[in-house]
Order: structure tokens, then C-alpha cells, then sequence
């Protein structure tokens, strides 16, 4: 069994996720909601010791014909940076469907269920069963 966390990055907040392979469940986790980049990271890495994740997985958003856009190449940079500052496997996780299950309410709830939305996606995606 491996615990995985998963991001939904955005400029002003980062839903985070956590679930693990058994259960293959994910649940809301926190926002994270500070104004530079290394307070962000700092909630990162606090929410990474607290529950030591074998893996991170990051939201892709995509065009709906698949085609990458700016927030793309933000979501890479981002997965790059979890993987170097961590040390720890990050795999992104197209997330085009993701937002089309959420209704359109706005705040911080969303960004955690979208991730956990992410998070149930990866499991789907990879499921050895």
C-alpha cells in the first residue's frame, strides 16, 4: 500500500488530496493559500511530513481536444518543482473531466475536492485489477 497525495495548482490557492492505493479512495485535504512561493512550499513540505507520500500527483489541465495551453506548462513547472525540492515521483493526471464534475461553485472547498477528483482519476488510470 502506498499513500499518495494529489495537487490541483492554482496561482492564488493548491487544493491538496490524500488517499492510498488499498482503498483507492481519496479525500479532501487542505488549501493551501499563501501569498510567495516559498510560503506555498512550506505547507507543502509540512503536509508531506505529516504523511510521508510514496507519490504526488499533479492536475494537467488541458483544451478539451487534448492541446496544452499556459496553465499546461504551469502544472509541469510545478510537478517538476515537487519532484526536486521532494525528492518524490510526481506523475500528472489529465484533469480536462475533473472540473465538469464539480458545479460551478467558487472557494476553497472546491480546490480540495477538485484534487481529490484528481486523485480518484489516478487510481482509476492506474488500477493493476
Amino acid at each position: 500500500m502506498s499513500t499518495v497525495i494529489a495537487f490541483d495548482f492554482g496561482f492564488k490557492r493548491i487544493g491538496v488530496a490524500v488517499g492510498n492505493s488499498l482503498l483507492k479512495q481519496a479525500t479532501p485535504l487542505a488549501v493551501i493559500e499563501a501569498p510567495t512561493n516559498d510560503g506555498k512550499f512550506a505547507a507543502i513540505g509540512a503536509l508531506l511530513q505529516e504523511w510521508e507520500p510514496d507519490l504526488l500527483v499533479v492536475g494537467l489541465p488541458l483544451h478539451p481536444d487534448g492541446a496544452e495551453h499556459e496553465m499546461s506548462v504551469r502544472c509541469r513547472r510545478f510537478a517538476n518543482q515537487l519532484h526536486g525540492r521532494y525528492g518524490l515521483p510526481s506523475l500528472l493526471v489529465d484533469e480536462r473531466y475533473t472540473s465538469a464534475v464539480l458545479t460551478q461553485r467558487r472557494g476553497q472547498h472546491v480546490d480540495s475536492d477538485a484534487a481529490a477528483l484528481i486523485l480518484e482519476q489516478y487510481f482509476e488510470q492506474h488500477d493493476p485489477s
